[in-house]
């Protein structure tokens, strides 16, 4: 696996994934804050002041660098206005096999933004980070979100029972190897 100190942004027909930015906080917490959205994720704070802080955070991290997720900001190239985010991070300690994630905000959804998203978070995933897989989790119930994993080319390895004292969930995991692009 490489490091990407150099990351720039990564551009596709209409997107464009940047870095994530402090100044993105307030648009970020407004959607991932929205009851539909975060029922679909694991956040536990949305707020902009500890979406602020994570970004930050993430911000020292290189792509490919071990240590946790690192965020990009996905905006309509046209507009530039911010429609989502996606962030990548090693799947610790499985060498060579990054986890992406995403989430676009309501007002975007069903434009196809998610699968253009990481269609090249996965690319770059292969061809700059060098991973040997790319994979995605998602709850069982959120079609969208396996919908647009299977679009890009992953395919199911798992179904998984979680709980959590009495609260029951199924989570799924999806991945595309190097060998089956």
């Amino acid at each position: 696996m490489r490091v990407d100190t150099d990351a720039g942004p990564i551009q596709t027909e209409r997107l464009l994934l940047r870095r994530s930015v402090p100044d993105d906080a307030e648009t970020i917490s407004a959607y991932r804050s929205d009851p539909n959205v975060n029922a679909q994720q694991g956040w536990e704070r949305t707020d902009v002041g500890s979406v602020r802080a994570d970004i930050v955070e993430m911000s020292r991290r290189s792509p490919g660098e071990p240590g946790g997720w690192v965020q990009y900001t996905v905006e309509d190239r046209e507009s530039g206005r911010i429609v989502g985010d996606v962030g990548l991070s090693l799947a610790d300690p499985e060498p060579n096999v990054v986890k992406v994630g995403y989430t676009i905000a309501p007002e975007f959804q069903g434009s196809g933004y998610a699968t253009e998203a990481i269609r090249a978070l996965v690319d770059y995933a292969f061809d700059t980070l060098g991973a040997d897989a790319v994979r995605a989790h998602a709850s069982a119930a959120n079609a969208p979100s396996i919908r647009v994993a299977e679009k890009v080319g992953m395919h199911l390895i798992e179904k998984r029972e979680y709980r959590d004292g009495d609260e029951v969930w199924y989570g799924v995991r999806y991945e595309v190897r190097r060998d089956e692009r």
